[in-house]
């Protein structure tokens, strides 16, 4: 079992891609919503953190990614048809150099 799961809520567009990548029996029910639930490790959860500040783990060690960084998660799953996915997406998903200014070379 994962050490924490990032909610992924499924609109109709979502479920189909889902659906269409063979995931059906991965579908759950979470708040009366359908979702997957995409495993990741406390070393991915450490690094989303940093590029998605604002995210929040439930006392389920649940969370869920904001709407961009969401459609992009079920599109790399919908692509590589499994769920276990976090190693590639961290690096889709994670950019640890956003909003820094490039270093110049030192002479």
């Amino acid at each position: 079992m994962a050490d924490y799961v990032i909610n992924l809520f499924l609109d109709d567009d979502k479920l189909k891609k889902i659906e269409g990548a063979g995931l059906a029996d991965d579908i759950v029910t979470v708040d009366g919503k359908k979702a997957v639930q995409v495993p990741m490790t406390a070393k991915e959860k450490k690094k989303l953190a940093k590029g998605f500040p604002e995210m929040t783990f439930n006392e389920d060690n649940a969370c869920e990614l904001p709407p961009p960084a969401a459609d992009q998660l079920c599109d790399i799953i919908a692509d590589t048809k499994t769920l276990d996915v976090m190693k590639f997406a961290i690096m889709k998903l994670y950019n640890p150099l956003a909003g820094k200014a490039p270093r110049s070379a030192q002479r």
